[in-house]
């Protein structure tokens, strides 16, 4: 209990958020992000920065990812931020689609807490996410996945399976699908789906193939699997995602 007491006796004596913010700027490839109820970015360190593409958490200071994203993106961002404010439940290792081009097919790994005030309401989110490839680097577990995710990255209109990717990580099914979990917070599959889906976004954006071309293309079995995992991540159908996309 003096523990804790003392706890908070300590940050209560801290002048302000600046000074913790100061260390986030020093983490490499790590972007940091502070935003209200509205969505409105309080603080960005420089990864951050770069990803909203300013100089300085100044110029984004008030607006929110719909001034700076395309606007799935946005949107995605901007729903998972509303179930941990809703929920009050932190969000972690969510893998998402980079805060690039809409259709990359980069994903980066996302954690979100909520942030509360002294009468225990919530009033924002605090978060990190990062480059799945930079996680590659930066964890033993990733590393030793570094040529799975690469394959899966160059070939994943392939009928690939779990086994053969364990087999190519020179481990048991059991034992890939335990330290893939762990490395990327999400299993080989669902890491597949979602670049599949990223990738087929990208072609309903920039070609004009039908969408069962589409499905074949990026290794769905059919139009409704597609048509259904397409949804479930990207919260809208790919005729509607198209058609939005060419109504810009």
């Amino acid at each position: 209990m003096e523990d804790a007491d003392a706890r908070k006796k300590f940050f209560a004596q801290l002048d302000g958020f600046e000074q913790m913010n100061q260390l986030f700027e020093l983490l490499p490839g790590v972007s940091f992000f502070v935003k209200d109820r509205q969505g409105r970015f309080i603080a960005l360190n420089r990864r951050g920065c770069e990803y909203c593409g300013v100089s300085s958490q100044d110029q984004a200071i008030g607006l929110t990812d719909y001034d700076f994203f395309p606007k799935q993106r946005a949107e995605e961002y901007r729903a998972d931020d509303e179930v941990v404010m809703r929920s009050g439940e932190p969000l972690v290792n969510r893998i998402e689609s980079a805060p690039e081009s809409e259709g990359s097919p980069r994903l980066v790994m996302t954690s979100k807490v909520p942030l509360r005030n002294r009468r225990g309401v919530v009033i924002g989110i605090a978060g990190v996410s990062r480059q799945i490839e930079q996680l590659r680097e930066q964890s033993a577990d990733a590393d030793a996945f570094s040529l799975v995710v690469e394959h899966l990255h160059l070939h994943y209109e392939e009928a690939l399976t779990t086994s053969q990717l364990a087999e190519m990580a020179g481990l048991s099914v059991s034992q890939f699908e335990r330290r893939f979990r762990h490395a990327f917070g999400s299993s080989p599959r669902q890491y597949l789906l979602r670049v599949r889906v990223e990738n087929a976004a990208r072609l309903l954006t920039e070609t004009e193939q039908t969408i069962s071309q589409i499905a074949h293309a990026c290794g769905f079995f059919d139009h409704a699997h597609f048509s259904r995992s397409f949804r479930r991540i990207m919260n809208t159908s790919p005729s509607e995602y198209r058609q939005r996309q060419l109504g810009k």
